[in-house]
């Protein structure tokens, strides 16, 4: 059985921070240009072997432990933009056509409506990854400084905004897996075979509209290359990759990609 002062100076321990050695500062400022970044991967690599792992952490400490603090707000953000359109599209897509002509179309709400639904709320998160940043620039030329500290409500959105990108991909990758589905969709198959009925019936030897393929397929094109850009913006989210990357080139892949 521990102690109970054992168990304080393991808290203690837990959440004490490991301190950088001064000569080791020293010894980065003196160095620069490439030097200085080759050596940082080895200093953060000294800073890593000084944490705990979950086995060492005492169980008091575990329970007073937030989970995922930072991730609350952004789903929560998410969970109302996604429930907000979807309420839009249900009213639109199903419910108007059943009040208005008796059209049942309840089925295209596991599929089509989801569909419609995912990237509105992809765009929407991402627009409000960067829509800070915007609203920081005007916040400093208002000061006519940028070392005042900004609004409580835009440092708190600023934190955020990783968290958001990466729940704006996570909807993309959602909307590409769903598009893919569509062919394998019986009611799919169904209005297929009557389109192909209906063109038995007119006659028709060729269905080819060449505006609606050339609108396909620039659509798909895009998609392809939307949904590869934000890939690219979330790998370099993940902290392993960013400490790879100097301030220029992550600066030049989260903004000029956009």
């Amino acid at each position: 059985m521990e102690s109970r002062q054992d168990i304080t100076n393991q808290e203690e321990l837990w959440t004490m921070k490991p301190r950088r050695n001064p000569e080791e500062d020293d010894y980065l400022d003196k160095d620069s240009g490439e030097t200085s970044m080759l050596k940082r991967p080895v200093f953060s690599h000294m800073r890593q072997t000084t944490h705990f792992d979950g086995f060492d952490c005492p169980t008091e400490l575990q329970h007073k432990q937030e989970l995922f603090p930072l991730w609350r707000w952004p789903i929560k953000i998410a969970a109302v933009v996604s429930t907000l359109t979807f309420l839009y599209t249900l009213l639109r897509e199903i419910i108007h056509p059943f009040v208005m002509s008796h059209q049942q179309y309840f089925y295209k709400i596991p599929i089509l409506v989801i569909n419609k639904v995912l990237p509105m709320v992809s765009i929407t998160l991402l627009a409000l990854v960067y829509l800070p940043g915007l609203i920081a620039a005007v916040v400093q030329l208002h000061n006519g400084t940028k070392y005042k500290k900004f609004p409580h409500w835009l440092d708190r959105w600023m934190l955020t905004r990783k968290q958001l990108g990466l729940l704006s991909f996570f909807f993309a990758m959602l909307h590409a897996i769903y598009s893919l589905s569509y062919p394998m969709r019986r009611s799919y198959r169904y209005r297929l075979l009557n389109w192909a009925y209906q063109q038995v019936q007119q006659n028709r030897e060729d269905a080819w509209i060449e505006h609606d393929v050339w609108r396909m397929e620039i659509y798909v094109s895009l998609g392809i290359m939307a949904l590869a850009i934000l890939a690219l913006l979330a790998v370099t989210s993940i902290p392993s990759v960013s400490d790879s990357l100097t301030w220029r080139e992550f600066h030049y892949i989260q903004v000029n990609c956009i």
